[in-house]
């Protein structure tokens, strides 16, 4: 019998290298849901080659476009809804047993959240839904006995390595360093969004490769690495290793160390989770361990990755300060991505959104979101300071 998927955010990154991965078996999956922002000819193609039985599009455009060019190519039996509300629907459908969330930043909490709620397995993507609400997301996920399986090739590295967590000493995360990690620190601030999204290992999305080449990314890992593995900010440790072969490594009291290695390719810790406790063919090249024998490695330079310190600092503060964090930095990257900020000033728009937003923990999720907002309205307030140009 075949297990349904939904797959939250199919045009992106993670969604297509989780559609070749299911492409090769037939057999055990069926795409029952694709959901996607406002690619509308990608997901036509899509829809074509995987025939799910429903879309959901962000916005009622999209939505309209994509059905009359479903309808065009004789695919009508595929229903087309678009909105948050059609989001968190498809994730909670029937026939849907598993949910890939990977969907980018905040927009990804609520559908995901729904997942969980309607006790699908879910396979995480999405870091921003621990980031944002790590307590009141765990606290859903043991309470309706989820399976949660980690897709960030670090924490599917580390999960991979962990066992029972008996005898762990900490958690190493390695980093790429991004495309900026030898130019002189004078550099940083003319650095355009082009260069910033040209990731030296791995094909991302533009936010995430601009959260990466500032590490902000690493640091949200870190926030997700403390809610997946219970383990506090003083037992996770990052370490830059710039050929991105080994994908993080757990060590223990004996002074083991085991790493997870592999070839810089989503589609490994995709197959991982959708075959756990099995494995499966993932499409993934054999690693040439003599082609990539100098392996590298150094501490993070945190005067030029300040957004990493942020997040550590996030971390052990505690209350809502990552999800102001979070909050913040999605601002600051898209005002970059605008070219509005400069590469160099994301950091100084998001901590100061953390020295002026304080908020205790929330104890609901309607809490969490008005501090979400809340946070975005500082950041662009601070964002005005900051800015190349004119910000509305």
């Amino acid at each position: 019998m075949t297990r349904g998927i939904c797959i939250l955010g199919a045009t992106g990154s993670i969604g297509k290298s989780t559609l070749d991965v299911l492409s090769r078996h037939p057999e055990t999956f069926r795409v029952v849901a694709l959901t996607g922002n406002q690619r509308v000819q990608e997901m036509l193609e899509l829809c074509k080659i995987h025939q799910p039985e429903q879309v959901v599009m962000a916005s009622p455009d999209a939505a309209r476009q994509l059905e009359l060019l479903l309808r065009d190519a004789g695919l009508k039996q595929i229903r087309v809804e678009s909105g948050p509300e059609a989001l968190a629907g498809v994730a909670r459908m029937d026939s849907v047993d598993e949910v890939m969330a990977a969907i980018v930043g905040a927009a990804g909490l609520l559908p995901t959240l729904a997942a969980v709620e309607a006790g699908k397995k879910v396979y995480l993507a999405n870091k921003e839904c621990l980031v944002m609400a790590g307590k009141l997301f765990m606290d859903r996920v043991r309470a309706r006995n989820v399976v949660l399986l980690p897709i960030d090739s670090e924490h599917n590295a580390v999960f991979q390595c962990f066992a029972d967590g008996r005898g762990v000493r900490r958690i190493l995360l390695t980093a790429s360093g991004g495309p900026f990690r030898t130019w002189p620190l004078e550099r940083l601030e003319g650095v355009t969004p082009d260069q910033a999204c040209a990731h030296p290992n791995w094909v991302m999305g533009r936010k995430i490769s601009v959260d990466s080449a500032t590490m902000m990314n690493k640091g949200l890992e870190v926030i997700e690495a403390h809610w997946l593995f219970q383990l506090p900010a003083e037992q996770i440790d990052v370490v830059i290793h710039p050929q991105s072969i080994i994908h993080s490594m757990v060590e223990y009291v004996d002074g083991s160390v085991l790493a997870q290695l592999g070839n810089p390719d989503m589609r490994t810790p995709i197959a991982h989770a959708l075959a756990y406790p099995e494995r499966m063919e993932s499409g993934v090249s054999s690693l040439d361990l003599a082609q990539a024998a100098d392996l590298q490695f150094e501490q993070p330079d945190l005067q030029r990755f300040p957004c990493l310190a942020l997040a550590f600092a996030a971390l052990r503060s505690g209350g809502a300060a990552a999800t102001v964090l979070n909050a913040a930095n999605e601002v600051a990257v898209q005002a970059f991505l605008d070219e509005q900020l400069p590469f160099a000033r994301i950091a100084a728009v998001v901590e100061d959104a953390l020295a002026e937003l304080q908020p205790a923990a929330p104890d609901a999720l309607d809490a969490v979101l008005a501090i979400d907002h809340e946070a975005r309205v500082v950041a662009g307030r601070h964002l005005r300071r900051h800015a190349v140009s004119p910000v509305v």
